[in-house]
């Protein structure tokens, strides 16, 4: 059987951001494949009624001290983006769309949104800004914001995270090995022995 790891995600996730530095790397040690999930975090949180923890002040900034232990045990930068959150929901609709298309644009993309994000602490919800970010790592960024308003992209973004809500999904990051599922970017180890089985 080919292993595999499901990768859900939102850009506007920290916790997503540290999984998305590990998972590459963590499957290619397995010989699984990664496979990215897009989805959008406030519809899941609306459809489960979770919210995000930032919206409990002592949980929020908690987990901001919690994600930088991680950082720092992988080796990656994190920072507080000050215009957090960021709603996403275009940054979602370009990923589900290129992927959608088998775009082969799609990593690069991913990593110029979770880096932007998360370590140059961008307002990718101003969309100048996110013009400029996109131009800045070699990424059409008029057709790439054309591509958000079309109905297929938004059809995709809507249907894969009903999906992921069907699925049991709550929170990002989610990673399924098989049917199994593993919630959080401190999950990693147990998505490393689940791949080592």
């Amino acid at each position: 059987m080919n292993k595999s790891v499901d990768f859900y995600f939102d850009f506007g996730s920290p916790a997503a951001y540290l999984a998305w530095t590990q998972l590459p790397q963590l499957c290619a040690d397995a010989g699984a494949t990664l496979n990215y999930k897009p989805m959008l975090l406030g519809g899941v949180f609306q459809a489960t009624g979770n919210r995000a923890p930032i919206s409990v002040p002592l949980k929020g900034s908690y987990l901001f001290e919690d994600l930088g232990r991680f950082a720092r045990r992988y080796g990656v930068m994190l920072r507080h983006n000050p215009h957090f959150p960021i709603n996403t929901i275009t940054l979602m609709r370009v990923a589900s769309g290129l992927q959608m298309r088998a775009d082969p644009r799609f990593d690069a993309y991913v990593k110029a949104m979770f880096e932007a994000m998360w370590v140059n602490a961008k307002n990718l919800g101003d969309p100048a800004t996110l013009t400029e970010v996109l131009a800045a790592a070699g990424l059409h960024a008029a057709e790439l914001m054309a591509l958000a308003v079309e109905p297929a992209a938004k059809d995709r973004l809507r249907a894969d995270t009903e999906a992921a809500v069907a699925r049991g999904i709550f929170g990002a990051p989610t990673m399924f090995v098989g049917d199994q599922m593993y919630w959080g970017q401190d999950r990693l180890d147990f998505v490393r022995e689940a791949l080592s089985q």
